[in-house]
């Protein structure tokens, strides 16, 4: 008999071949009724919460969701606990879970402070003033030999003599001072460049080329050149606005800056809007960091009061003895044009939103009376304020970061592999951003905090070592060349 099926033969052959198809699909469905359901094997299920995410165009919600984690990394977001195993469980009825927040400005002068950082649900934060001892902080978290939030830095301000030029800066004036000052910093170990205001042409070109050429990150303020005789408001600037929003920065820094510098420190709102959709048509995301000047107001408003207010307890006092001159100024500065100022800050902030600028949440904590994590609830508080939706405010915080920082997917979500670091409250901050004031629980890497914990972390931050911030700054500002012999605090 021929090994083919003849043609009379192959209709039959067809038939038989269904038949034996469907009984083996059935046999195979009988065989999996009876086989347990796949199972996944976790640290930690955190079950019956409200799991949101702000990774979308809108909030994409989970009620009554079960999150499962593993070594860090959320595994599972279901609407059951079937299949879900693990070795420990939280019941967060009631409470609503998000990722844990982002802090794109701040300066932190010791290790206390990161306490308060995760106490107000602050798991990631970008320093933007450092100096060695940040980079070895940024280890120590990382290795889980110190509770904080994730550390990224910049390094030491790169900025030229000029009015805003402090002692914490590394001052270049020319070509050849700033490629050595950028090669120094990349033998530190640092990836990130903060550059400002009065850096000369000559200094931030010769800063741009050398980043590029080592691979390094730039951000900060617009650089504006030397500042000459009637600048801002007869003179234009040495190195125009729109001249540095092609220069790649990571983000540009202060809804405050951008008004001096784009807008000559005018506040017209037709020239505000077109000056947002160029930094839109650039692609450039922006900090604002509407608290730095808002605090500004709320002192002279409360004539110094505010500097003692509720929180300020965690600044750090070595800090604050360097700012006694801008406390006693900013105490007995007349708050009306300071509130006017303020207000247009806010306005600025929503014309950036409406033109499609992606914006990211920054506080500027550590400085002046910006307590660290505190202030970041604040600022989303003051971006509500500002005409932004809760969500809008959110995305900034989580979403937002994640991209601008290249971990989009990985940070800033409560989405299947994730960072499992991630805030509970037993508020809905979509409803009331107010609700971010009190969180309920935190998940650090995976691990639980209980309000308890957070509470004694609070605490903790309150118990400075001024000994080891005088050695980690002045040690600092040392490698970098200043004399701290004229500082008077060693």
């Amino acid at each position: 008999m021929s090994k083919f099926v003849s043609e009379a033969f192959r209709p039959s052959a067809r038939t038989w071949a269904g038949r034996a198809s469907l009984a083996l699909g059935a046999l195979a469905a009988a065989c999996a009724s009876q086989l347990p359901a796949p199972t996944l094997e976790g640290d930690l299920l955190v079950s019956h919460v409200r799991a949101v995410d702000f990774s979308g165009e809108a909030p994409d919600v989970r009620e009554d969701a079960f999150v499962l984690v593993d070594e860090g990394v959320i595994i599972a977001v279901a609407d059951t606990r079937e299949g879900l195993i693990a070795d420990a469980e939280q019941d967060a009825s009631g409470l609503t879970l998000i990722p844990g927040l982002t802090d794109m400005h701040v300066h932190v002068w010791d290790e206390a402070e990161l306490s308060a950082y995760l106490s107000w649900g602050v798991t990631r934060v970008r320093n933007m003033s450092g100096l060695p001892f940040h980079l070895v902080l940024a280890e120590q978290v990382e290795a889980g030999n110190m509770l904080g939030p994730h550390l990224l830095t910049t390094g030491p301000i790169l900025n030229s003599a000029g009015p805003n030029a402090q002692v914490n800066h590394q001052l270049v004036e020319t070509e050849e001072q700033a490629r050595a000052a950028v090669a120094w910093q990349a033998e530190q170990g640092f990836t990130r460049l903060k550059v400002y205001s009065n850096l000369t042409r000559e200094a931030y070109g010769a800063v741009l080329e050398e980043a590029e050429a080592r691979n390094l990150i730039v951000t900060g303020h617009t650089p504006e050149g030397v500042r000459g005789p009637g600048v801002p408001f007869e003179a234009p600037f040495d190195i125009a606005f729109e001249e540095v929003l092609d220069d790649g920065f990571e983000t540009i820094e202060h809804v405050e800056s951008i008004v001096w510098h784009g807008l000559s420190d005018r506040q017209d709102e037709a020239a505000a809007r077109a000056l947002a959709k160029r930094i839109a048509a650039a692609g450039m995301p922006v900090t604002p960091t509407l608290l730095a000047y808002h605090n500004l107001w709320r002192v002279a408003d409360t004539q110094g009061a505010a500097l003692t207010r509720p929180g300020t307890e965690m600044l750090n006092p070595v800090v604050q003895a360097t700012e006694g001159d801008m406390y006693e100024y900013w105490s007995g500065a007349p708050a009306g044009p300071t509130a006017e100022r303020d207000e247009f800050h806010l306005r600025m902030t929503k014309l950036l939103h409406e033109a499609g600028v992606t914006l990211v949440a920054g506080s500027d904590a550590g400085i002046f009376t910006n307590v660290p994590g505190l202030s970041l609830v604040e600022e989303l508080e003051l971006m509500v304020a500002a005409g932004l939706t809760p969500f809008d405010a959110l995305k900034a915080a989580t979403d937002a970061p994640a991209q601008v920082l290249g971990r989009k997917g990985l940070d800033g979500c409560a989405l299947e592999g994730c960072a499992a670091d991630l805030v509970l409250y037993a508020c809905n901050p979509l409803a009331d951003i107010s609700c971010l004031h009190s969180p309920e629980a935190l998940i650090r890497g995976g691990g639980w905090l209980s309000k308890a914990d957070l509470t004694a972390l609070r605490d903790s931050a309150r118990n400075h070592n001024l000994e080891r911030t005088q050695e980690n700054v002045l040690g600092g500002l040392a490698a970098q060349g200043v004399d701290i012999t004229a500082l008077g605090l060693n």
